[in-house]
């Protein structure tokens, strides 16, 4: 069975109690953000390893 889920290695610019402003490549410019109730959060190192349903990657333009 194929998961849904997709990990990426991002960069938060931002948070608030329902999401965070993320990037892949560190330009705020380029950010968008994703609400906490459909993500995982891990930090890893000065990046968060963000854990989201292929289709919310897809709709923000990260995949």
């Amino acid at each position: 069975m194929k998961s849904d889920l997709v990990d990426l290695t991002l960069q938060i610019h931002a948070r608030t109690e329902r999401a965070i402003l993320v990037s892949d490549d560190g330009d705020r410019e380029k950010a968008v953000w994703l609400p906490l109730p459909h993500i995982e959060v891990a930090p890893r190192g000065r990046h968060h390893v963000v854990t989201m349903p292929e289709w919310l990657a897809i709709d923000r333009g990260l995949v």
